[in-house]
């Protein structure tokens, strides 16, 4: 047991520390929290990741006898597991369809036996609510994306805006309904939700009526091919579509009026979510959507990206913090946007907010500060890029141009002087040729024992042979051109060359001038790495006005 902070009650634990303690998951925790008014309150810690004393915890324990053997919620959990296996979707949905009064017949003898037991003691919204925390903590440990995890929900849930009581909230790729169901919380709100799995969509529908939200109905379909709400206009939009399908039906749909932005590529299924919830909204409704990173600047959907930023419709993007997605640690980013057409939105916007939490921890605020905050003019964005990546617009706002480019240009200056120095003296030879004769294969080095392959290339392992004269000759265009096959294809290894014979002070004298051209190369690329740099710095600060050409 872990002793988290200074406590004059004694040590403090974790609420994941608490699951072990009592032999459940942290699910089972998260559900007594909420369902025992008796469970002890935080004695420390944050809102997001709080802490309790030890002693209290024992005590409540004790009480509740939940330390002893395996509790019901895990035995039921367990029961499950040995039922329906990877297909626990649909063992969900058939519990919950038990708990709403249907027959109970279809389930498996010993889950129907426990969930009796179990329903004996608490309520039955409570019961499959702890089964869906249950199932989305296995989700998120085992690195899954079948379910949207907490962490997007949360973020979504907060930067969703304000709706009326009666507005209508659309999910068209809902799962369990994690999302939907998060973000309109509120009864009376109106709430549509489409999925394509089938236990999924029956799930969600089920857990929305034991919760006794009338106002929730989720059909079963593909969203994109076969669309169950085709006159729906929602108030806001959510989603986190399926990322990385490249067979989302692209051929059939070429001339789906859903498309008003641009037909999007095979591989940017996302955009064909993105415009589909969007075709969605009502004027003045909002859309947010959870993307990849990577859709913020992949060159096949930078038109459809240009035509959003040119009519206004892309309000704010949001990267995330690392580890939101628990599937992956790569950031995810939200998109939000806003149909035009009333009088909340008439006056449209001429930037697009851009806001970068990817140094924040994923359990901290999601509040930005000033400095992660940038508005950025539709003009800067319509590049040849159009590069959405929050990241890269709120850099170039804070760079000091005119320092850096100062800096930048004095350092090439003396990598320049630098440069001549290290060019190696060099007189003529005895003509082209003159050391083809004498020659031995470095095949026939390395079986003497005089050469060794510890990496990519060969060094000396003899006092007779000198590495750099060795790895000089390897590099010449005559042994290029024997590691290279006739259709054009280089192969890196160099046994098959040949170095001349020289003895062990010429290999030196050869090896040093070598080794003098390896510095000088190692220089130029240096120089153009700070060539190209120099001038994105200049062509960047011309471009915005940090930089300015000189008056005549």
């Amino acid at each position: 047991m872990t002793d988290s902070g200074a406590s004059p009650g004694g040590p403090l634990v974790t609420g994941s520390e608490i699951a072990r303690l009592a032999g459940v998951t942290r699910a089972a925790v998260s559900n007594w929290r909420r369902r025992y008014d008796d469970f002890p309150a935080p004695a420390g810690g944050a809102a997001n990741s709080p802490l309790y004393a030890l002693a209290e915890v024992q005590e409540w324990l004790d009480r509740q006898r939940k330390g002893q053997g395996v509790s019901p919620e895990v035995e039921l959990w367990q029961a499950m597991r040995a039922a329906y296996g990877d297909r626990m979707v649909a063992g969900l949905a058939e519990v919950a369809a038990a708990l709403t009064g249907a027959d109970e017949s279809e389930l498996p003898g010993d889950v129907a036996t426990h969930v009796r037991g179990l329903v004996r003691a608490e309520a039955p919204v409570d019961l499959v609510n702890g089964l869906t925390d249950r199932f989305m903590d296995s989700a998120r440990r085992a690195g899954s994306d079948q379910v949207t995890p907490e962490r997007v929900v949360r973020a979504v849930r907060h930067f969703a805006p304000e709706l009326p009581a009666d507005g209508t909230v659309f999910d068209p790729a809902c799962g369990i309904g994690a999302l939907l169901l998060s973000v309109a919380s509120e009864v009376g709100m109106r709430c549509c939700g489409q999925e394509m799995d089938a236990d999924s969509a029956r799930f969600a529908q089920l857990r929305a009526d034991l919760l006794g939200r009338s106002d929730v109905r989720i059909l079963a379909g593909d969203s994109l091919r076969a669309d169950e709400w085709p006159g729906l206009k929602a108030d806001l939009v959510v989603c986190d579509p399926p990322v990385g399908v490249t067979e989302w039906g692209r051929d059939e749909l070429l001339l789906d009026a859903r498309w008003e932005l641009g037909t999007p590529s095979k591989a940017e299924g996302e955009l064909a979510w993105l415009q589909h919830a969007y075709a969605h909204t009502e004027p003045g409704g909002q859309v947010l959507m959870v993307m990849p990173a990577s859709a913020a600047y992949r060159k096949a959907g930078r038109r459809i990206r240009a035509e959003l930023v040119r009519r206004g419709i892309v309000r704010q993007v949001i990267a995330l913090p690392p580890g939101t997605a628990t599937s992956h640690a790569l950031p995810v980013h939200l998109w939000c946007l806003q149909r035009p057409g009333n009088a909340a939105n008439a006056d449209a916007k001429h930037t697009v907010r851009m806001v970068d939490l990817t140094g924040n921890s994923p359990d901290g605020s999601l509040e930005p500060r000033p400095d992660q905050v940038a508005d950025v003019p539709l003009i800067e964005l319509l590049d040849d890029t159009v590069d959405l990546t929050p990241g890269s617009h709120l850099r170039s706002r804070d760079r000091d141009y005119p320092g850096e480019y100062v800096a930048l240009r004095k350092e090439l200056e003396g990598h320049i002087r630098r440069l001549a120095a290290l060019l190696p003296e060099l007189e003529a030879g005895g003509g082209a040729g003159s050391l083809d004769g004498a020659t031995t294969g470095v095949a026939d080095l390395a079986r003497a024992g005089l050469v060794r392959y510890d990496g990519p290339e060969p060094v000396s392992a003899n006092e007779q042979l000198d590495t750099d004269y060795l790895r000089g000759f390897l590099h010449s265009s005559m042994n290029t051109r024997r590691s290279t096959s006739a259709s054009g294809t280089y192969r890196a290894d160099s046994r098959g060359s040949r170095i001349p014979r020289m003895s062990i002070g010429e290999q030196r004298r050869y090896g040093s001038a070598f080794r003098a051209l390896s510095a000088f190369e190692e220089g130029m690329r240096e120089v153009d790495a700070l060539s190209r740099q120099l001038a994105e710095v200049a062509r960047d600060g011309l471009a915005t006005g940090a930089l300015a050409p000189p008056r005549e």
